[in-house]
């Protein structure tokens, strides 16, 4: 192969270098963009290559290590030896197995000393690399140093030069104004004037960049700039435009001129919401709270007077508003006393409970309502129209049951005059005496309709000195309180009792705008299989048409149909008119107030703001029950009672409302009944469901289970319990609490005994002798054992015996013998009392 080199070197005329390979560390030179370079030491590994039965090894220029066989040395040959073994006690094996030991243990020494030259090389030379690096970095930077301070010497000639050329063009132009007063030459002629008179300047040349000069490209960051370690990248053009912008704020360090805004504020508002309102910075609004006294976060609610001082302190003006102002001008809005004409007088029947309240408004109205009510008592507010000598009057009926208090109070509300109904055997009875009350409560005058002065025992003249006594004094008393004796089963002066109703509206100028807007108030409402919910309403002011979108209470809904207490359709209702509604959505409280508004949008946000109210009264009402010690007590005795759950439908509101409050009056601090929900129309599998849930009975008044709500009681075992009168439901309740009721412990003293002796017998224990000092001691009987006045034990007799006979009882005088039952701490002079318990069942 040598030859063949050597021949090729003869033909080309130039000898060839003899191909080798180099040992050692080498260097590498990179090449960048921008004329950057970068030299990189190649540092080589050398690694050994061992294979069986090698013993040498033999490192190549590149550093791999070839191993070559190592040359064998001549072995003394052995000597034979006649007894097989050396003189030293070794056979030949194992003498040529410590020799092959030993001469392996200096082929490792040997390699070992190689590696640790090498290793010394290698070293020593990448130190030599090291610092030839490290003088170049040193070398470059003062290049780099130099070129920074090259060009900005020639930007600053640049510069010069600039301004140089500015001031001759001013000069020129300022040569140039005078010529222009004189005669015009050619234009050609100018511009050679022109051009002498210009000085002649070099043009500046652009700086040349250099190749490894820092550009503003040279600023981006770029993956080469973040790996590069020079430090001459310069600062970012958005850090450059931030830094002006810095420039820019810091020459208007001046006070800004304050914003004054109208601040609108609901009922409650946010801290945060508020101050972005004001244009004011959250942390400030905190900031002045806090120099009130109070520590607040901007997520806080405030209400609207707090708010309201917040804002005007800050210097902004403040507009209330609120939810409730959906509405305004709803209500109590005036009428011209010029548009009022009259209208029939409104009057509501009082009085205690079966005194003839219906049955002298159906001798009225020639009807027969008081045989329609269950148990003959009236258990809804009824409202009735009758006309007299062309003039129309309109009755309002209330019950006169305890349970319907909240009913009369409502009638009394709603009313021009109170007809105070008592009858002439009984006389002034409890819900009389609330009737009064609530009548002049509600400022309205009261004419006293004497009744039954047809039965045997009436005595008119006693009714009206009862009256006396609750400020009420008639006529013929010397008052001013117009009374009348009347009969409703015979119709006795039924004329007289109207006439005074005329006199009395006569005297009251009763008067109403009928070309208005209809309002008025719900007297009852209820829920109808096929008519829905159907509300009795009183119109007080205007006249109510069909078609008209009407809102009562949290309902609303159009008026589709118009129904007066004879069951006639009508197409209007004016003032003091009762009419029974149909078209709500659903039924109305008794009691809401009823109004004519313009369109559905309007009704709609109405019905729902009231909704929005009601749940938040009940959340705030639970909520502020464990507000007070007072009321935490009282929680507490109720969680510590025992309850009777209930669901209860009626067939109107009113009617559940006198339940729920007659079964809440029920209650004890032991026992209570608790209404877990209440609601009008039928018994529904919704209410079969829940009371499933709270294992709770169903009441229902005056209404029915569907037969989808009756088969899952059945199935799911959940007692359903109809009434049609309310008192025969109060005492079912009544009987089902006092059940519940824990019986009374009575004691009864039987006598006392002495303990004289003790005696210690087998079998037995510790057996008393006692004396019976007092009474008697029966077996059986409870027994206490007092010492110096102090009960020790209070338990039974295990044994009563006379001599060695076992005895039922001991009368006094007697002695006898004693044992207790689990106890055994007598002692001489103790005293053992007998007793019986008997325990009583309670009542509510």
């Amino acid at each position: 192969m040598s030859e063949s080199s050597s021949g090729n070197d003869n033909t080309t005329g130039a000898p060839k270098k003899t191909l080798s390979l180099q040992r050692g560390p080498g260097t590498v030179r990179q090449n960048f963009s921008h004329g950057r370079s970068n030299s990189v030491v190649v540092e080589t590994k050398k690694r050994r290559i061992v294979r069986p039965g090698d013993t040498k090894s033999v490192f190549t220029p590149k550093g791999d290590s070839v191993i070559t066989p190592a040359p064998k040395e001549k072995k003394p040959a052995a000597k034979p030896a006649d007894t097989g073994q050396s003189a030293r006690g070794l056979s030949s094996n194992e003498m040529d197995a410590r020799n092959r030991a030993l001469e392996d243990a200096r082929v490792r020494d040997a390699e070992e000393a190689v590696q640790a030259e090498e290793l010394a090389k290698n070293q020593a030379v990448e130190e030599e690399v090291r610092r030839e690096k490290d003088a170049e970095t040193a070398k470059q930077q003062i290049v780099d140093e130099e070129k920074n301070k090259l060009d900005q010497e020639t930007l600053k000639k640049a510069d010069e030069e600039a301004a140089k050329v500015a001031a001759a063009d001013a000069s020129a132009a300022a040569l140039e104004e005078p010529v222009k007063g004189t005669a015009k030459k050619s234009s050609g002629a100018t511009s050679t004037l022109r051009e002498e008179h210009r000085p002649k300047t070099a043009e500046t040349p652009r700086p040349s960049r250099s190749k490894g000069q820092d550009s503003r490209r040279r600023t981006k960051l770029t993956l080469s700039n973040a790996l590069d370690d020079n430090p001459q990248r310069g600062r970012s053009l958005a850090a450059l435009r931030r830094r002006r912008e810095k420039e820019k704020r810091a020459l208007n360090t001046g006070p800004r001129e304050k914003i004054m805004r109208e601040v609108t504020i609901p009922d409650t508002i946010t801290i945060q919401e508020l101050a972005s309102r004001m244009t004011e910075r959250s942390v400030d609004v905190i900031k002045y709270l806090m120099q009130q006294g109070q520590m607040m976060t901007p997520g806080d609610i405030i209400d609207a007077d707090m708010a309201q001082l917040i804002a005007e302190e800050m210097g902004h003006t403040v507009v209330r508003v609120s939810e409730s102002d959906v509405e305004e001008g709803l209500h109590d809005v005036p009428d011209n006393p010029e548009d009022l004409l009259p209208r029939p007088p409104v009057v509501t029947i009082m009085g205690h409970v079966d005194h003839g309240k219906t049955s002298l408004l159906d001798a009225l109205r020639h009807s027969k309502v008081a045989d329609s009510e269950s148990g003959g008592i009236t258990q809804h507010i009824g409202a009735y129209q009758i006309e007299k000598d062309g003039q129309k009057i309109t009755f309002i009926d209330t019950p006169g049951h305890e349970a319907f208090t909240t009913m009369r109070a409502r009638g009394a509300e709603s009313t021009d005059i109170a007809i105070l109904v008592v009858a002439a055997d009984d006389g002034v009875m409890p819900q009389t005496i609330e009737s009064i009350n609530h009548a002049k409560a509600a400022d309205v005058p009261i004419i006293v309709a004497i009744n039954k002065i047809d039965l045997e025992g009436a005595d008119p003249a006693r009714v009206r000195t009862d009256l006396l006594q609750h400020e009420v004094f008639v006529e013929s008393m010397g008052g001013e309180v117009m009374d009348v004796e009347v009969s409703a089963k015979e119709g006795t002066n039924l004329d007289g009792l109207l006439e005074a109703i005329l006199l009395q509206a006569e005297v009251l100028e009763l008067k109403a705008n009928p070309n208005r807007t209809a309002d008025g108030i719900v007297v009852e409402a209820q829920l109808e299989r096929g008519r829905g919910a159907v509300a009795t309403v009183l119109i007080q002011r205007g006249t109510l048409r069909i078609g008209e979108i009407i809102v009562a209470g949290s309902e609303w809904g159009r008026a589709r149909a118009l129904v007066n207490d004879k069951g006639k359709n009508m197409k209007e209702a004016g003032p003091a008119t009762p009419v029974e509604i149909l078209g709500l959505s659903g039924a109305p409280a008794a009691g809401d107030r009823m109004v004519v508004v313009g369109n559905e949008a309007r009704a709609r946000e109405i019905a729902d703001y009231r909704q929005r109210s009601a749940r938040e009264l009940a959340i705030a009402h639970a909520a502020g029950s464990r507000g007070s010690l007072e009321q935490m007590m009282t929680n507490l005795q109720q969680k510590g009672a025992d309850t009777a759950p209930l669901v209860i439908k009626g067939d109107t509101h009113g009617s559940v409302e006198a339940i729920t409050a007659s079964l809440d009056n029920l209650g004890t601090e032991e026992v209570q009944a608790r209404v877990v929900h209440s609601g009008v129309g039928g018994i529904t599998e919704a209410d079969v469901t829940l009371a499933m849930a709270s294992h709770t009975p169903i009441i229902g008044f005056n209404v029915r289970a569907n037969p989808q709500a009756r088969e899952m009681a059945r199935i799911e075992g959940i007692e359903i319990r109809y009434y049609s009168i309310i008192y025969d439901l109060v005492d079912d309740v009544k009987d089902t609490l006092s059940g519940m009721l824990k019986p009374e412990r009575r004691e009864t003293f039987l006598g006392n005994a002495e303990i004289l002796d003790i005696f210690n017998v087998s079998k037995i224990g510790k057996v008393a002798g006692c004396l019976v000092t007092e009474g008697k001691v029966e077996r059986g009987a409870g027994v206490r054992l007092i010492r110096d006045d102090v009960v020790i034990h209070e338990g039974e007799l295990s044994t009563l015996k006379r001599f060695k006979d076992e005895v039922s009882e001991v009368q006094s005088g007697l002695e006898c013998g004693m044992a207790f039952k689990a106890y055994q701490d007598m002692r001489k002079g103790d005293v053992i009392e007998c007793f019986n318990v008997q325990h009583i069942a309670r009542t509510l």
